[in-house]
């Protein structure tokens, strides 16, 4: 119980401060709405989050996309040489300190910056892309290593096409899990903070590097509302991601 009041503890009284109509963090004056109204006026929050949700989606899709064709490619074949060190490999990112890839993605996008002289957003795109696929790649594999191959096989012998198999029986089959690992994608990106800083250029802030930003120079009850909304979202993002990995009895 201790570990757990020490974890969500923190997160609760900054749930609560943000609902304070006080603009003294340190004394409640009362239940209001106030800042989460300001936080939503602010044209600096809704660009940083505008781009926050943009950059997190294209994330998303591009590496389920690329977890389900990896997914694809490890579990629906036989054993062949090279297979571990593939599956090591994928989930590197999960096993390295985040900061070690920060600071290699800094130096392997700074080269591009300088000699393409582009500072455009892909660099973010690319990056976040390259960390999350990994935790896109975990539910969609689980999916595929649960699903017999019963069906496949049939579809197979009824002289369906491999990709008219795909399509008509994986497909819809891996579909939960492509979604589940789709939205832990989606979460990852949003929430990221440390290759964002890395790798982004002026002008490129997240909310969570905007609110980063805000708290160097002083904590204030709009941050406490933004962190609130941001969790918010997260956990209906988790919940829905609990609710399609759920085994049905």
């Amino acid at each position: 119980m201790t570990v757990f009041a020490a974890l969500y503890l923190p997160i609760v009284i900054l749930v609560v401060y943000s609902f304070n109509s006080g603009e003294d963090l340190a004394h409640w004056e009362g239940i209001g709405l106030q800042w989460f109204t300001k936080a939503w006026a602010n044209d600096q929050v809704k660009d940083a989050t505008i781009r926050s949700l943009w950059l997190a989606a294209v994330a998303a899709v591009i590496s389920t996309a690329v977890a389900t064709m990896a997914a694809l490619g490890t579990t629906r074949r036989g054993r062949f040489k090279g297979q571990t060190f593939i599956y090591v490999m994928i989930n590197q990112p999960l096993m390295v300190p985040e900061i070690v890839t920060a600071v290699a993605l800094l130096i392997f996008f700074a080269w591009f910056k300088v000699n393409l002289g582009y500072q455009g957003m892909g660099y973010l795109v690319l990056a976040h892309s390259a960390f999350c696929i990994p935790f896109a790649y975990l539910p969609i594999r689980a999916r595929l290593e649960s699903m017999d191959l019963t069906l496949e096989t049939a579809a197979a012998d009824l002289y369906a096409t491999p990709w008219a198999t795909f399509r008509r029986v994986t497909l819809p089959l891996l579909l939960p899990g492509i979604l589940a690992g789709m939205m832990l994608a989606f979460v990852t990106s949003l929430d990221d903070v440390v290759i964002t800083v890395f790798v982004k250029s002026a002008g490129q802030d997240t909310l969570p590097t905007y609110m980063l930003g805000q708290i160097r120079r002083q904590v204030s009850t709009e941050v406490y509302a933004i962190s609130t909304m941001l969790l918010g979202l997260t956990v209906v993002l988790l919940v829905v991601f609990m609710a399609l990995t759920r085994k049905k009895d």
